[in-house]
């Protein structure tokens, strides 16, 4: 017998004893433990991604009602500011006018007090010089009766 047969027998013997002590069941058992595991880590990794997705989704809406949120107020801001401005300038119109009607107020006022004062002033002239008239051509009693009663009726006129 040569070496190559008890080379083959020993092989033989080698893989009886391993059949024996369930070599290729452990090694079965092994495998199938780490198919499992590999597959439920990507089990894991695929519920992780959903959720991500989810997340990602849930971020994008926020994203979203954040910036109309945000066109809202920018809206509400110009249409408040856009009032401000109208209320303003009403107002500025509102004031205008009213010094408008006060400035025209003491004009008329000063135009009747110069009118009053050149009144007088013509009342005070004109009774000088009928005085002075008067005077000088009328004497006594006749005169001042003739001057009370011009200064009368002058009065009487002009006021």
């Amino acid at each position: 017998m040569d070496a190559t047969f008890w080379a083959t027998v020993a092989l033989f013997i080698f893989l009886a004893g391993m059949v024996y002590i369930k070599v290729p069941g452990m090694i079965t058992k092994n495998l199938d433990g780490r198919a499992d595991k590999i597959r439920s880590d990507l089990d894991e990794a695929r519920r992780l991604r959903e959720e991500a997705q989810e997340l990602l989704a849930e971020y994008q809406r926020k994203r979203k009602e954040a910036e109309k949120e945000a066109e809202g107020i920018i809206a509400a801001a110009k249409r408040e500011a856009d009032a401000l401005s109208m209320d303003a300038a009403r107002k500025m119109e509102e004031f205008v006018e009213r010094r408008t009607i006060v400035a025209e107020q003491k004009i008329e006022q000063a135009e009747a007090q110069a009118l009053t004062e050149v009144r007088a002033s013509a009342i005070d002239m004109a009774m000088a010089a009928a005085e002075q008239i008067i005077g000088s051509k009328v004497t006594g009693k006749t005169a001042s009766d003739l001057i009370s009663k011009g200064i009368a009726e002058v009065k009487a006129k002009l006021h």
